[in-house]
Order: C-alpha cells, then structure tokens, then sequence
C-alpha cells in the first residue's frame, strides 16, 4: 500500500476538496480542525469521501491534478455521491 495519498472531502456547503497528503488521519483532522487548506478553513466540518494511495508522490500529485480537472458531476461520480 502507498504511502502517498490523493484525498477528496465533502465540505459542510456541499463543495468538494481535493488534495494530497502522505498522513491522511492526520490531514483530514487538520481540515477539520480549521487548520487545514485555506479553502477548507471556513467550510468546516469536513468529511473524507474518497482516497486513492499511490506509491510515488509524483504519481499521486498527477492524479491530484486530474481529480482537479474534473468538472462536478464527474467528482460526484468518482467519489460515489451521484446517487448511482
């Protein structure tokens, strides 16, 4: 199992952030802590709603940016919240 980790959170206003880290317990309780990212910051509590592990950390922050690119439906749809 990799150690590096890509990580999407449904925010409490229904937004959803994605990010990279190699302590996902750690990371997200910093989220929701209001210690976490900026955009996370005001939209607290946060919940982890998908992980991918990876062994490489280039690998993880392409993947990263991909998730990234994704428009909303296909992030609902990845991360299970599509109702499907």
């Amino acid at each position: 199992m990799g150690r590096h980790v890509v990580y999407v959170l449904e925010c409490a206003d229904g937004s959803l952030y994605t990010g990279y880290t190699t302590d996902l317990e750690r990371r997200v309780a910093e989220h929701d802590a209001g210690e976490g990212a900026k955009y996370t910051r005001g939209r607290t509590p946060v919940a982890l709603v998908y992980h991918e592990r990876y062994g490489s950390r280039s690998a993880a922050l392409s993947r990263e940016h991909e998730i990234k690119s994704l428009s909303r439906t296909e992030k609902e749809r990845l991360v299970g919240l599509d109702g499907e």
